[in-house]
């Protein structure tokens, strides 16, 4: 069959131009094509392997450009995100919004963001919880100032809720499990709504965290709430911010952080550790959670004939990865 190179010999022996290098990987190569399984896998390895080296290449020659370049190097290029290419939501909160602080002012969380109510908080849990729900419920009130943890022995929540409010319990906590595992949690806030249902997963407690520092003390922590964006957003924020009493004693260097991430609220509670004037570390307590708004209902828990103001409907809300609602 020869060597490619015609008939006639090769290409050096009649005088002409050297034969150019054989590409390893053509432009219209395509692993599926590769019948044989294991010559498939390998192909596939070999090829991830020169992408890998073609992409820090062409990283090495930027960097050499730019730095010989100095100050007149173009600004870095902002990588494509799922989250900066966000679909635009009309719902977005502008912090000069005229309606929207109005709004505010009058809502439900008013009377804590002006100082007129102190947070009072219940935990409770489905009934009859199993050891794993019942220590979440434990940590969780550890790190919730002026929360208190009863457990439900079948009595139902509507009977639950006027209690609270003659207590004055200005929040309620669901925990709810399935399986043994906390799969569920129910926001409801006192006396006059409204009531958010979580998807609760990815529960880590304390003594599953790895490098987790010592026992959180009993200071108030600090809050960090971020992009709740919308006004959907916005009143789960006042949500989980009401939940916490207004000053934080910064001595306490404790923070709990509440982070939305297409749609998916991260739960995180850290304590700041100072190593030096200059340098912070973080140093995680626990424990965490990840929570998924499921519905956000006007008033109190009312299964059967409570007005819901949003309620996730996955095929209808998600028809787009770049589209998120809070």
């Amino acid at each position: 069959a020869g060597d490619g190179s015609g008939p006639g010999g090769s290409a050096e022996e009649d005088g002409g131009p050297p034969a150019p290098e054989r590409v390893l990987f053509p432009p219209t190569f395509s692993v599926s094509e590769i019948k044989n399984k294991q010559r498939r896998h390998f192909m596939f390895l070999r090829w991830k392997q020169q992408q890998r080296k073609e992409k820090l290449a062409a990283k090495k020659k930027r960097r050499k450009e730019r730095e010989a370049l100095g100050d007149k190097a173009p600004p870095k290029a902002i990588p494509k995100t799922i989250e900066n290419q966000r679909v635009y939501d009309e719902t977005t909160v502008d912090p000069n919004d005229e309606e929207v602080a109005f709004d505010e002012a009058t809502d439900e969380f008013a009377p804590y963001f002006n100082r007129q109510t102190v947070p009072k908080i219940l935990i409770t849990t489905s009934d009859r919880p199993r050891g794993r729900t019942v220590r979440f419920c434990e940590q969780l009130s550890t790190v919730i100032p002026n929360s208190h943890v009863y457990y439900r022995r079948g009595l139902a929540l509507k009977r639950i809720i006027p209690q609270c409010i003659a207590r004055d319990f200005t929040d309620l906590i669901v925990i709810n499990e399935d399986r043994n595992v906390p799969n569920g949690l129910v926001l409801s806030h006192l006396p006059e709504g409204p009531t958010a249902h979580f998807r609760m997963s990815s529960v880590r407690l304390r003594k599953e965290i790895k490098r987790k520092g010592k026992e959180p003390t009993e200071h108030v922590p600090e809050v960090i709430l971020n992009n709740f964006t919308t006004r959907l957003g916005h009143s789960v924020g006042r949500m989980f911010a009401s939940l916490f009493p207004h000053d934080p004693q910064f001595i306490g260097r404790q923070v709990a952080t509440f982070h939305n991430q297409r749609d998916y609220i991260f739960f995180r509670f850290h304590r700041y550790i100072f190593k030096s004037e200059k340098k912070v570390g973080i140093q995680e307590l626990g424990p965490r959670f990840t929570l998924k708004l499921r519905s956000l209902q006007k008033g109190t828990f009312d299964s059967k004939f409570g007005e819901y103001e949003w309620i996730h409907k996955r095929r209808e809300m998600d028809t787009s990865r770049r589209k998120f609602h809070l």
